[in-house]
């Protein structure tokens, strides 16, 4: 029996006991009252609520525009959507970097607003008083690592992080005082396999991998790139489960038609 199929509410601690069975942990993100609902029915372990709504549901070319306030809207509506699964809520940029006061700040509103779970921030070193400080406060931080969008003016590119042997060895050493200071969890984006096995294997913390081979504790996709409703975005690590872009555009173009010939609606659907 899995641990999933026995519980009633996904918990941080659940995901605990998910990685101590060896049974794998799946994410997806969603931003809204629908997509949420249809998600949770279908069994999904956590849902994140991304600051990837600023590229896909805003049109911003990076993470970096979406606000607190926006971020809180796309969370309310997620949590008025499900049952059982956990919600992640992204600390959007500009929130939590400065110091821990704000971010403590950040994450309570975030809390009080949106009746979400937990909250998730970039960074491992640089980020370890701010998660002490939100995991003091009673209130759950998955970290995230690798490629952390939100530095994406610092990388200056989209490649996979931590090939060099120093990058690497950063990344062990902030994934362990991310556990220290108290995360539940670890995001591992865009990471060579063999590390995220190694980082995976030395922490007692579930890892979720995005890009980051199949040794992570779970796997985390944006659902846009996943559904097949963005076509721009083809990344290796992405597997397409759905054409929604094309079975959108052919009933959307069904529909004009049937409007144009008066085909629609006929006399079954009038009053």
């Amino acid at each position: 029996m899995s641990v999933n199929k026995e519980i009633k509410k996904v918990t941080t601690n659940t995901l605990q006991k998910m990685k101590a069975a060896g049974e794998k942990i799946s994410m997806i993100t969603a931003y809204d009252f629908s997509f949420a609902k249809i998600f949770d029915a279908a069994g999904i372990d956590i849902i994140l609520v991304g600051d990837s709504a600023s590229n896909v549901m805003a049109g911003h070319t990076t993470t970096l525009p979406i606000t607190l306030d926006q971020m809180i809207y796309h969370a309310q509506s997620v949590v008025r959507g499900i049952d059982r699964c956990l919600v992640v809520v992204d600390m959007p940029f500009g929130y939590y970097q400065s110091n821990s006061d704000i971010a403590l700040a950040s994450a309570i509103k975030i809390m009080k607003e949106t009746g979400g779970h937990s909250v998730k921030l970039e960074g491992g070193e640089e980020a370890v008083d701010s998660v002490k400080k939100i995991v003091s406060a009673g209130i759950p931080v998955m970290g995230h690592l690798g490629l952390t969008p939100q530095s994406i003016y610092k990388f200056g590119t989209y490649n996979v992080r931590a090939k060099e042997i120093d990058e690497a060895a950063k990344l062990k050493k902030d994934a362990l005082l991310l556990q220290e200071a108290g995360a539940f969890a670890i995001v591992l984006e865009k990471i060579p396999a063999v590390l995220a096995k190694e980082v995976s294997e030395s922490l007692h913390i579930p890892t979720i991998g995005i890009g980051a081979g199949g040794n992570c504790d779970g796997q985390v996709l944006v659902m846009h790139d996943m559904l097949g409703i963005n076509t721009e975005f083809k990344p290796r690590f992405l597997r397409q489960y759905l054409n929604m872009y094309e079975q959108i555009d052919g009933a959307v173009k069904q529909y004009i038609k049937d409007v144009k010939r008066r085909n629609f609606p006929n006399e079954s659907e009038q009053y």
